[in-house]
């Protein structure tokens, strides 16, 4: 089996490892562009060896932000923007990424070091939207819930942010369908009470995630992999659960998807997840067991060995580093060199790289 070192293709892209920077909200916006604070913080991950840099969850319409300091591609002058981070990135032999979002009924929300809870419009925030109209805890705002042809028109705003990635030059989109934002939200029975074509039955629920990825393999060039980050569970009774997850793996094969990003939760203001080393990678092993799609691992996964072991056993494909990435931007070049395998270091930095 190959290990965490060893590359990595999907349709004619070949990262250079199986380490990709997962998607990190910085809150660090303003009104959705992107600043110097991106292009260091996702810069310096490229430097730092990983194969693959995610940028955040780049919302597709403006109420589809989080909190307000949250990237943007809803409009030309936000690609506009990201240029000299998606150059930077590339310049580094990495391949740079877009996840498109919509944050649905858990937007307008103050950003972590602030607190927690609705923003009101008075203070900059909006009236979120979902697919009904109740709020995902007492603190939320309580969104209006979509009509049948707002739900289109996210749909084309999904389809207007792929064209502007795809103009940007990024190699990698990944469709934010986890966490309790918008397409999650549609997915979960918790989450959706509608009584239309897109409530109800799992094939309803589903509808509008398969729309967006059709909406979006469209526009996206065939040569080039589509991602899908989903939670392959809730860890709430009656809630989305593994086995609704595989069977969507199965559906998003079908139309085009490339590979399973796999996490869990964020849909259950008070769900209990049983947190640690590796807890989220049984699920990456099922769906690509079961249906026959790569997949990504993620959360708490910490140690070289750890991510080398969960490529070499074949559980996933590849591992989605967030927090570990954080605190050590230069996580793959000292990985490396824990498990004994050369990789190249900027020429910048030769003069601090490990002797042999």
């Amino acid at each position: 089996m190959p290990g965490l070192f060893d590359v990595f293709s999907l349709r004619s892209q070949v990262f250079r490892n199986r380490i990709f920077v997962s998607p990190m909200c910085q809150y660090s916006s303003i009104d959705g562009l992107a600043n110097d604070w991106h292009l260091v913080h996702l810069g310096s991950r490229a430097v730092g060896g990983a194969a693959l840099v995610m940028l955040e969850a780049t919302a597709v319409t403006s109420e589809g932000r989080i909190s307000p300091q949250d990237l943007g591609i809803w409009s030309d002058a936000h690609a506009e923007a990201l240029h000299p981070v998606v150059r930077f990135i590339r310049q580094q032999g990495t391949a740079a990424g877009m996840q498109i979002a919509h944050a649905g009924r858990k937007g307008s929300t103050k950003r972590p070091w602030e607190g927690h809870g609705a923003i009101a419009p008075e203070d900059g925030g909006w009236t979120p939207v979902g697919p009904d109209s109740h709020p995902f805890a007492p603190n939320y705002p309580t969104p209006h819930a979509l009509s049948i042809e707002e739900v289109h028109e996210v749909v084309d705003a999904f389809r207007a942010a792929t064209v502007r990635a795809r103009e940007l030059g990024l190699e990698v989109v990944e469709i934010h369908a986890a966490h309790g934002y918008l397409l999650h939200e549609f997915m979960s029975p918790l989450s959706n009470t509608r009584t239309d074509a897109y409530g109800g039955s799992f094939e309803n629920r589903i509808r509008l995630c398969l729309e967006v990825v059709n909406a979006v393999r469209s526009e996206w060039p065939d040569r080039l992999p589509l991602f899908v980050r989903i939670s392959a569970t809730e860890w709430a009774p009656g809630g989305w659960d593994i086995d609704e997850a595989v069977e969507l793996a199965r559906r998003l094969r079908e139309h085009g998807v490339d590979l399973i990003d796999c996490s869990s939760g964020g849909n259950v203001a008070h769900q209990q997840i049983p947190i640690g080393p590796n807890y989220q990678v049984r699920f990456a092993e099922r769906i690509r067991r079961e249906v026959g799609i790569p997949t990504g691992a993620v959360g708490l996964i910490t140690a070289p060995a750890q991510a080398d072991a969960i490529v070499r056993e074949g559980r996933a494909d590849a591992v989605f580093l967030a927090r570990a990435l954080l605190r050590d931007p230069y996580w793959p070049l000292h990985a490396a060199h824990e498990l004994g395998v050369s990789v190249p270091w900027p020429s910048q930095y030769l003069r601090a790289a490990p002797q042999k």
